[in-house]
């Protein structure tokens, strides 16, 4: 049974199952199963915490959990004193594109950046005013000084240089450590207008060198090419200021795979290799990077990721995983393997004790009822390939509905009848009650 959820979470929840979503949040009231999964992509962040970097591919079909999973982990992070960026693809937003496409994904990843104190994104000024804030109060306590005192000033810039000098040395790092000085000179002189600009810098909404120039004074800008190593940065940079480490999640991979022109999808892998072998060359740091997507736009060798043989290499499984049919959860890929009818189960329960709370009545609901739902949805045609647990959550959220509305007729009679007729290629209703006779309720 689940623990009392309140109104406004399970609402959230509700409406975001409903509509076919993941909710941002109220995941861990309806987190069933993947075990391995979690474990896995936890210790990734372990690793990103004492300063290396990972690099993931959660692969499953439409409605299998890939969003779920990318949000349950981003939940967890941001617990972890963590920043997150998100962004899903689209045909706007890719990883390269000669139209700004690139850059319109680095916006989106810089519009969703969320902490645990600013979970629903737009976290940066919050970000950069904590570590100047930070430094003030290092230097009260570690010089003693006040904020009146002429020496103060220069406390504040030496501890402020201390932070940027790690950055130096990166790609690009000089130009950022400048745009963070800016902030920092805006900030000492109380002027919000060009806090703004430094703000709509770090955002890459700056379209020319002219219109930066004019408005900063400054050559330098994000741009399609280079918005890759600015996430690197950022990283750094955020680690100096306290926190402990930066996760990048990008989804919709499939926006690739249906890129038309073989040039322009081979230009999107090649930064994917890109990242990759940063990670596994050491050139990032404090970072992880998760991308989800169906096997499909991973594995179609003529126009998924598999189709760039370079990629390929280094992703494909090895002969004893493949073969023997063991799953290695500590390769690049993790692809998600059918929730357990168990598991199934479970989460129908607790969809049930949330609806109840939303709605303000007592779930009446058995045993056999849970189990009738179940086998009316595992018995359809193709259940093995076509049901998934997006389909399973709307159906039951809708019979929950029209059970709560219909208060005098049975579920069984909604379900359309206690009889029922299973597919030739299903198991019979006889093994399914066995396989689920045995649960621990």
């Amino acid at each position: 049974m689940t623990n009392k959820i309140p109104k406004r979470i399970a609402n959230s929840v509700m409406n975001s199952l409903r509509g076919g979503v993941v909710p941002r949040i109220g995941l861990e009231y309806i987190a069933v199963g993947r075990k391995d999964e979690i474990e896995a992509l936890l210790s990734d962040v372990d690793m990103v915490m004492s300063g290396g970097a990972s690099f993931r591919f959660i692969v499953g079909k439409y409605g299998s959990g890939k969003s779920f999973l990318l949000q349950t982990i981003r939940n967890y992070t941001m617990e972890k004193n963590f920043v997150v960026l998100d962004a899903d693809l689209s045909p706007e937003r890719r990883l390269v594109g000669n139209k700004g496409q690139g850059l319109a994904t680095y916006r989106e990843l810089v519009k969703n950046m969320a902490t645990r104190t600013k979970p629903d994104g737009g976290a940066l000024p919050l970000i950069l005013e904590k570590w100047l804030s930070g430094i003030q109060s290092a230097v009260l306590l570690e010089y003693n000084l006040s904020p009146d005192e002429p020496e103060f000033e220069a406390a504040v810039n030496k501890k402020v240089l201390e932070t940027l000098n790690s950055l130096d040395g990166m790609v690009n790092g000089f130009d950022f450590s400048r745009m963070l000085l800016l902030y920092r000179s805006a900030s000492k002189d109380s002027d919000e207008e060009k806090k703004a600009r430094v703000l709509k810098w770090f955002k890459g909404e700056y379209a020319t060198k002219t219109e930066v120039k004019n408005e900063l004074g400054v050559n330098i800008l994000i741009t399609d090419d280079n918005w890759y190593n600015y996430l690197k940065l950022f990283a750094g940079f955020l680690v100096g200021a306290g926190y402990g480490g930066m996760l990048v999640l990008i989804d919709e991979l499939v926006n690739l795979f249906k890129i038309p022109h073989t040039i322009a999808r081979q230009y999107n892998y090649e930064k994917i290799l890109t990242m990759y072998n940063d990670v596994l060359q050491g050139k990032a740091e404090h970072i992880g990077i998760i991308m989800g997507g169906t096997p499909q736009c991973i594995e179609d060798p003529h126009k998924g990721i598999f189709s760039y043989e370079a990629l390929k290499s280094r992703l494909e499984e090895g002969r004893f995983a493949r073969e023997k049919g063991y799953r290695d959860m500590l390769s690049p890929i993790i692809r998600l393997a059918p929730l357990s009818h168990e598991e199934l189960f479970v989460l129908v329960e607790k969809l049930a004790m949330i609806h109840g709370e939303l709605y303000d009545y007592t779930v009446k609901l058995k045993q056999e009822d849970y189990l009738c739902f179940l086998q009316t949805e595992l018995s359809r045609v193709g259940a093995d390939t076509k049901v998934t647990p997006r389909e399973i959550i709307r159906d039951f959220i809708e019979l929950l509905n029209l059970s709560m509305q219909n208060k005098d007729t049975d579920i069984r009679t909604i379900l359309g009848g206690g009889n029922f007729t299973f597919a030739e290629d299903r198991i019979g209703e006889e093994a399914i009650h066995q396989e689920f006779a045995d649960f621990e309720l």
